[in-house]
């Protein structure tokens, strides 16, 4: 029996906005089809991948296929108007595979599914013709007449959510296609829907989904993904982590003469890594001026003949009320934690690009809501996040990867200096920090805000 996983990529989004459909929008630097076919390409059980496309979509999907080098893709199908369509078009695809074959239909916008659904599925077709993923509804479901009038209000303990993947028999789902074409039904709301109408009898099995495997419908939506998929792409280093991928590898550092930028030049020369640090303390290297910036990289890359990873932990803040900072103190805050931030970006880019490296940012955990008597410093954090993602973007089809670590309060010498003695309890320890950047270097992701926390979780 092959397992063959059908994403349906033919919507419009006319929901959703924009001169792209949703399944082409960006989400934390990738197209958010990209998340849902990785999913299904690094499932050990999926051994073939087709896409359904809107005609005028196809040569843009073939070109981001490639760009992923996926493997499992065969073919991209022309999609319809409707839904239906598309699933029709995927099957006369498929006409000459085995009717025995796993078939497991995906939406393209569902890009958190995960393998625990997709193995679960293919472990119910051992029984069943056909399976449907749900979930439990959290709210009363109501039924209404056509005046918006509630005519039921039913069971809620009996309700179920549906999702995708769905998966079937190929044969049978095929049989359903065929017989709601010859009766001229084509008012579908999923393929199940199809399965148990036209093929009388038939059980469908259910698995559970999860709140992450959600649907990106509206603008909303990609805000949301994007927190669930960093919760789903959460990295923390543990004790017998392999961090060899850093032998003799070579890394630059602004910042490296202290704090976490210190502890992450230690523990990367313990693993074999080339380091070079910068930073004005160390060898008057000011990230706020470019030409510095541009004249110490060509001298290390000249130095070590390639850089493969460059990390950014320059920060500088200033606890005060915002009219009590000098003019000279909100220069310094804003050309040290943004600006100069984009001076390394601009100036890392042509050694990163050669290497396919990886440009590493660091935001703090004041970007999710802007701290008093330190505006400047945390709207700045904040910009770098936005920063990191689109980076990511334009970087992409250079295959140059850009995420940002985002630590919780931190044992520091910056710290310190802004808020005295404080109970180490509360704090986290820099090297643990530079263990869980050391682990994101090794990582084939981008555009991802990494939390590093006290707890760990």
């Amino acid at each position: 029996m092959k397992n063959i996983a059908v994403i349906l990529s033919g919507g419009t989004g006319s929901r959703f906005g924009g001169t792209l459909p949703k399944q082409f929008t960006k989400l934390a630097g990738r197209a958010v089809i990209e998340y849902t076919v990785d999913a299904f390409e690094i499932s050990d059980e999926i051994e073939e991948i087709v896409i359904v496309s809107q005609p005028q979509h196809i040569e843009l999907t073939w070109e981001i296929i490639k760009k992923n080098k996926w493997k499992k893709v065969s073919k991209v199908f022309t999609g319809g108007k409707e839904r239906f369509d598309s699933t029709y078009s995927a099957l006369l695809g498929l006409e000459n595979e085995d009717n025995n074959s796993n078939i497991l239909f995906h939406d393209a916008v569902r890009p958190l599914v995960d393998d625990v659904i997709i193995h679960n599925c293919i472990e119910a077709l051992k029984n069943f013709d056909a399976v449907d993923v749900v979930i439990a509804s959290a709210d009363t479901l109501v039924e209404v007449y056509d005046d918006g009038c509630i005519s039921n209000i039913p069971n809620r303990s009996m309700m179920r959510r549906g999702q995708t993947p769905q998966a079937f028999k190929l044969g049978v789902i095929k049989l359903g296609y065929e017989k709601a074409i010859a009766a001229k039904k084509f008012t579908f709301t999923c393929d199940c829907g199809v399965v148990r109408s036209m093929i009388p009898g038939i059980r469908v099995a259910t698995v559970e989904g999860s709140e992450a495997n959600m649907k990106v419908t509206h603008p909303i939506d990609l805000f949301i993904a994007e927190k669930l998929l960093q919760e789903a792409n959460k990295i923390s280093f543990t004790v017998g982590d392999n961090l060899e991928f850093l032998r003799n590898k070579n890394i630059v550092i602004f910042g490296g003469s202290s704090g976490i930028g210190l502890e992450i030049k230690n523990s990367a020369m313990l693993l074999g890594a080339n380091v070079e640090i910068a930073s004005r303390s160390h060898n008057n290297v000011d990230i706020t001026d470019l030409n510095s910036i541009n004249k110490y990289l060509d001298q290390i890359n000249i130095k070590l003949g390639t850089i493969d990873y460059i990390i950014n932990t320059v920060g500088l803040l200033i606890k005060k009320p915002l009219d009590a900072l000098s003019s000279e103190e909100v220069s310094s805050l804003i050309n040290v934690n943004y600006c100069g931030s984009v001076n390394v970006a601009i100036a890392a880019k042509k050694y990163l690009a050669h290497t396919n490296g990886m440009l590493l940012n660091f935001t703090s955990s004041s970007y999710t809501r802007g701290r008093s008597y330190y505006a400047l410093y945390s709207s700045a954090k904040a910009a770098i996040v936005n920063f990191t993602q689109a980076l990511a973007d334009e970087w992409s089809n250079e295959n140059i990867k850009v995420n940002c670590i985002n630590p919780e309060r931190t044992a520091t010498p910056m710290r310190t200096s802004n808020f005295g003695l404080e109970p180490s309890e509360l704090l986290l320890d820099p090297k643990d920090v530079a263990l869980t950047s050391l682990k994101v270097l090794g990582t084939n992701k981008t555009g991802l805000i990494i939390d590093v926390r006290k707890d760990g979780r």
